[in-house]
């Protein structure tokens, strides 16, 4: 049922805005009996229809939140097309006989689904990633009584009311007053001294060089060689307890080592022991 509640037509957000909130407004709204008559049609008979004028009954709602989060410089358009995903989500779920209206139900489905988009659209960066700092996100800007840096009386006070550390509030609002900076262009276009100042000057990514990488695979070609030469070095019993213990993909205990040796258990360690010994000897001649 969710991937057909998925696949209603519903007006999309658009060309003009106005246009689409004026379209919105035109569903008319549900009554309480009627909205349980129709829940209970799209509960028991998956009936695509009552989903639909569930929904679009409550599309305006859905504007309304998402007017909410215009401050974050995020298209209008987008707000409410994340909205209405969560609309729908909510009157999938949505249980008639909880006594609870649709709308009080979907406020919370609504502004989770506007919250994950503004968290991954705000800044190239994430800038919110705990429950802590999703909180301060969406809370820190309209807990500042001026503007400018926090002091910590102020930083204190939004942490007891937010129910958060003092050090997350002084985290999240240098966040919030950084800026995206461009990868390989100067910070200053007036100014050709800065571009040394970009993150390409510093950020250099040295893992590709082809003559580390050379150096790399001859370094590890040469160790594997001189492991298997060590270990040619070694008796079978050794040669077999190293491998098994510490080659293999599949490692044995020392206890199933001893059982199938006829040996004790110390007497495998003295073993493995006195293999590593050489081993370590050979590799670091």
């Amino acid at each position: 049922m969710s991937n057909a509640i998925a696949t209603l037509r519903l007006p999309v957000p658009v060309g003009s805005i106005d246009a689409y909130i004026q379209s919105v407004n035109t569903f008319p709204m549900l009554s309480e009996e009627e909205e349980k008559r129709l829940a209970r049609q799209l509960r028991d008979h998956e009936d695509l229809d009552a989903a639909w004028q569930m929904v679009t009954s409550h599309l305006r709602f859905v504007v309304r939140i998402a007017r909410g989060y215009m401050g974050y410089g995020l298209p209008l358009p987008d707000l409410i097309q994340e909205g209405n995903i969560g609309l729908m989500k909510a009157v999938k779920r949505f249980d008639p006989e909880q006594g609870v209206r649709l709308v009080s139900f979907a406020v919370h489905w609504v502004r989770a689904e506007i919250h994950e988009f503004v968290l991954r659209n705000w800044r190239i960066v994430k800038v919110a990633t705990t429950k802590a700092q999703r909180k301060l996100f969406f809370n820190l800007r309209k807990s500042k009584k001026r503007l400018g840096w926090m002091n910590q009386d102020e930083v204190n006070a939004v942490a007891q009311d937010l129910g958060v550390k003092p050090e997350t509030v002084l985290e999240m609002e240098r966040r919030l007053s950084s800026h995206d900076v461009a990868f390989d262009m100067p910070l200053n276009a007036d100014d050709d001294d800065s571009a040394s100042f970009a993150p390409a000057g510093y950020l250099a990514d040295r893992s590709a060089d082809p003559a580390a990488v050379i150096e790399r695979e001859d370094w590890e070609q040469t160790s594997h060689n001189r492991l298997a030469t060590a270990l040619e070095g070694l008796n079978a019993r050794s040669r077999d307890i190293v491998a098994r213990r510490w080659l293999h993909d599949d490692k044995v205990t020392l206890q199933e080592l001893a059982s199938e040796y006829g040996v004790s258990v110390e007497r495998i360690r003295q073993i493995e022991q006195q293999a590593m010994k050489k081993l370590r000897g050979v590799m670091d001649a």
